[in-house]
């Protein structure tokens, strides 16, 4: 039996209408465009602003056209997985509410919560999963409603987070030297004290003191952050780099989290990374957390081509970090048009 390779096969992804650009922003805390600009990169951000919808309105919407794009049977699913750090609630999973609207009748689910490397590290297990034999046909979003978790009277972080979904269809070929080909992922567990949402969980649960206290909110300590992230997804990029004898003028693109244009500027220094090969959206949709990386890939899929060669690289609240090497399967300019035809 011929080893399997784990592919994406399709792309889709889903933002909210309400659009929040900065001058509007800067009517409501003390900002102004220019500050946020110059120091995120951010224009504006998509909020997911209508009553009783949260993460799971917005994944399913992304796996909805993702079925539609790819034109296969909703019945061969196996899985679907979700990568969010804004569940709908504690339990059940966001995952299974997905499923269910979905209708899908032969598939199982299950959250990842891996914060802004959540989409990459859940790509990285299903891509094992595929490789495995027991399964066809995996699902992997990456969903978060960051308007949820934001202080909107903290003008540090509310400029920074926007709201969206993104999703990719996983399947296994026995074409060799395609797809998902090597993964590098580490975790600092020091991280906590530096970005983390103080209550609401099992050590502090929500009462009317963290409410009070504003404690539900993403607290970020925004300089360590932006140093710890620029080094630590460097320092992936080169060891995934050097582990697969690449250099930067063998990769197409590199995708990284969408947290900050200047970390974003500063780690394709570090590479060196033309920044005409590095794919980029923060402008309209800041960060989105685990829905970045998809909603690039969606973004830009008419310009991937099959056999690019594309990097990821992400780091979020854990510290959690790391970079994935993938071969790209299809041509999706032609994908694109066929989905419109």
């Amino acid at each position: 039996m011929k080893n399997i390779n784990a592919i994406i096969t399709g792309v889709a992804g889903y933002v909210p209408d309400y659009v929040l650009n900065n001058d509007e922003l800067s009517r409501m805390v003390d900002t102004n465009d220019e500050w946020i600009v110059t120091r995120t990169g951010i224009k504006e951000r998509r909020l997911l602003v209508e009553e009783g919808l949260g993460t799971s309105y917005m994944a399913r919407k992304a796996a909805k056209l993702l079925l539609k794009k790819t034109g296969v049977d909703p019945d061969s699913i196996d899985a679907v997985i979700v990568a969010t750090t804004t569940p709908d609630y504690p339990h059940p999973s966001t995952a299974s509410i997905v499923l269910g609207k979905l209708e899908l009748k032969n598939a199982f689910a299950f959250d990842f919560a891996a914060a802004c490397c959540g989409f990459m590290y859940a790509l990285d297990v299903a891509s094992n999963m595929i490789q495995s034999g027991r399964h066809k046909r995996i699902i992997v979003i990456g969903a978060d409603k960051m308007s949820a978790i934001t202080d909107y009277e903290d003008r540090a972080t509310c400029p920074l987070f926007g709201d969206g979904a993104g999703a990719v269809l996983v399947e296994g070929t026995e074409e060799e030297n395609i797809g998902l080909i090597d993964s590098y992922h580490r975790t600092d567990g020091k991280g906590l004290p530096f970005l983390h949402v103080k209550a609401g969980g099992s050590v502090f649960p929500a009462s009317h003191y963290s409410v009070d206290h504003r404690m539900h909110y993403t607290y970020q300590e925004g300089r360590f952050v932006f140093r710890y992230a620029v080094n630590a997804m460097g320092d992936d990029c080169e060891e995934l780099l050097k582990r697969n004898h690449l250099t930067m003028d063998d990769v197409d693109y590199v995708i990284p989290h969408q947290a900050n244009l200047r970390i974003i500027e500063a780690v394709a220094k570090r590479i060196g990374a033309p920044m005409e090969k590095v794919l980029v959206n923060i402008q309209r949709y800041g960060n989105t957390s685990a829905a970045c990386m998809p909603l690039v890939l969606w973004d830009f899929e008419k310009t991937l081509k099959k056999g690019d060669n594309i990097i990821l690289t992400g780091f979020g609240a854990g510290f959690v970090n790391g970079a994935a090497y993938l071969r790209w399967a299809y041509d999706g300019a032609q994908q694109v048009q066929q989905s419109r035809s």
